[in-house]
């Protein structure tokens, strides 16, 4: 830690869960903190290669050495001297590995698998987001508490849907309570579309990578849709929730959804759903706009000036994706803060993006 962080006042990083976070040598400036990338821990990949039902996957998974070898991550970031990794765990989650009495025993194995990797390596992975066994609600609050509590975990991940079934059903609601009301963290959430999910209805699944290339962030346009409309963010007003690939297709589309969402009704058969907007106590694009978005977007400038423009800078995280790029781990990386560079940010905004925001979300006393 510089001199100027050292003796700048009551605002310094100062409590011992955030030393790592901010590291000796690097400025305030230089610091990345890079929210949502994914790991593998040995032992829950040999549960994918042992109970995985998408055969690519597993593949993809098993060739992929940046998700599992972690000495080679850290080889590999050390291009990057001024970012660190909250880790995450990569798809499939433990929920589409097993029943409601495996999944349990699954998300330990995560958990304590990434738990580890942030003891081995703390300056580089000072915290990992903790996965939960989704189709077990009443064990993945025992788990969230665990992980949280004993592990240490900075927040809990969730799919966009539990093996098909929409986050909007009453029983999945007592996790974000948990989380929120309880543990006030945040929420990271992935997309997942699986490839037997066919494009067509005449089709047996889906071709030419649709099912992920463009589905996955349709899906989580549909979750946070259903999220705004059943209610769940007027009920959950603090609720923080990290959208992968900032906010999916909504700040894209935020103009066509704002337009056709203030007629909700008008199109349906029975006009049912006419009172929803009567529920709600604003308009229906004000709640998408409470969602995060990150930063993972291929690299695209003109994207993320898009999402920037939707959500905010105080709404908008740094993030890579990795080490899920063509060169199968720094392209994500390098191509990501690129974009950010290339809007010429001013310097508060940038900073709230590289590491404002995520210090906040991750509950940690602000540097500066």
């Amino acid at each position: 830690m510089d001199a100027g962080v050292r003796s700048g006042g009551p605002h310094n990083v100062c409590r011992h869960e955030s030393n790592s976070f901010i590291r000796k040598g690097l400025t305030l400036k230089q610091t990345k903190i890079d929210i949502y990338n994914h790991v593998m821990p040995p032992a829950y990949l040999e549960l994918v290669k042992k109970h995985g039902k998408e055969p690519g996957m597993i593949r993809r998974m098993s060739n992929l050495r940046m998700l599992w070898d972690m000495e080679a991550r850290v080889e590999m970031l050390n291009a990057w001297p001024e970012v660190q990794q909250v880790i995450s765990l990569a798809v499939p989650s433990p929920e589409m590995l097993g029943g409601p009495d495996e999944s349990p025993g699954f998300a330990r194995i995560a958990n304590e698998g990434m738990a580890d990797i942030c003891r081995r390596w703390p300056e580089k992975f000072p915290t990992f987001v903790a996965s939960l066994p989704m189709n077990n609600p009443a064990a993945a609050l025992t788990e969230m508490d665990y992980a949280i509590e004993k592990l240490g975990a900075k927040g809990v991940q969730i799919l966009t849907n539990v093996n098909g079934r929409p986050l909007d059903e009453p029983e999945i609601f007592q996790i974000f309570e948990r989380i929120t009301n309880k543990h006030n963290m945040p929420v990271w959430m992935h997309p997942t579309r699986p490839a037997s999910k066919p494009d067509y209805a005449n089709e047996e699944k889906s071709k030419y990578e649709i099912w992920q290339v463009l589905g996955w962030p349709v899906e989580t346009s549909v979750a946070m849709s259903r999220m705004v409309f059943s209610g769940l963010l007027e009920r959950l007003p603090a609720l923080r929730l990290i959208t992968h690939h900032c906010g999916g297709m909504l700040p894209y589309f935020s103009g066509r959804a704002e337009t056709l969402w203030a007629q909700l009704g008008s199109r349906s058969d029975d006009g049912s759903e006419s009172s929803v907007l009567a529920s709600l106590s604003k308009p229906p694009i004000d709640y998408f706009k409470m969602f995060y978005g990150d930063t993972v977007l291929g690299g695209s400038s003109s994207a993320l000036r898009c999402g920037l423009d939707f959500f905010g800078a105080d709404k908008v995280v740094f993030a890579s994706d990795c080490p899920f790029d063509p060169e199968e781990g720094p392209m994500f990386i390098r191509e990501g803060i690129r974009s950010i560079e290339d809007l010429d940010l001013d310097a508060d905004d940038a900073r709230k993006i590289y590491f404002g925001n995520a210090f906040k979300l991750l509950g940690l006393p602000h540097p500066c």
